[in-house]
């Protein structure tokens, strides 16, 4: 006989960070079953997304904009190198690297948006649209709030 306590998977958490921790654990997934399609995961496309975006940028401004550690960015943006897909040359300082998309990038872009955007309709299909508007709008005073610790 099964008891109520563990008919639902998910069980309240009393921590905000958990909470976050889980649905992005979640959401990641949704949108890197759509990526795997094409080979990238949502990290990877997201830092694609913020090259295409910038043009060129360095590792300094990426990591403040993802907020993302250093060294994940690292080795993330190692991977995207080793694939061909960006391209880093020495800025004005002989420690900056600048970081930009290669052709292979902008067409792995290309190939990838398709998929991140049927991601995204799944989301939003199921949070509805005023739902849809209220999480973005929450996430950017979530991020707000806790930028400002």
């Amino acid at each position: 006989m099964r008891t109520k306590e563990f008919e639902e998977p998910l069980f309240d958490l009393p921590c905000a960070c958990q909470n976050l921790r889980r649905v992005t654990r979640i959401v990641t997934r949704l949108y890197d079953q759509e990526l795997r399609k094409t080979g990238l995961e949502i990290t990877q496309y997201g830092l694609l997304t913020a090259l295409t975006l910038t043009g060129e940028t360095n590792q300094r401004r990426l990591s403040d904009g993802f907020a993302m550690d250093s060294t994940t960015l690292t080795r993330t943006l190692g991977r995207l190198r080793k694939q061909g897909w960006v391209r880093v040359r020495q800025g004005k300082d002989r420690r900056e690297r600048l970081f930009s998309l290669t052709p292979e990038g902008r067409r792995r872009m290309s190939e990838a948006e398709p998929h991140w955007e049927q991601a995204e309709i799944k989301l939003r299909q199921q949070l509805g649209g005023a739902a849809w508007n209220s999480m973005k709008q929450t996430i950017s005073q979530m991020t707000a709030a806790a930028r400002a610790e």
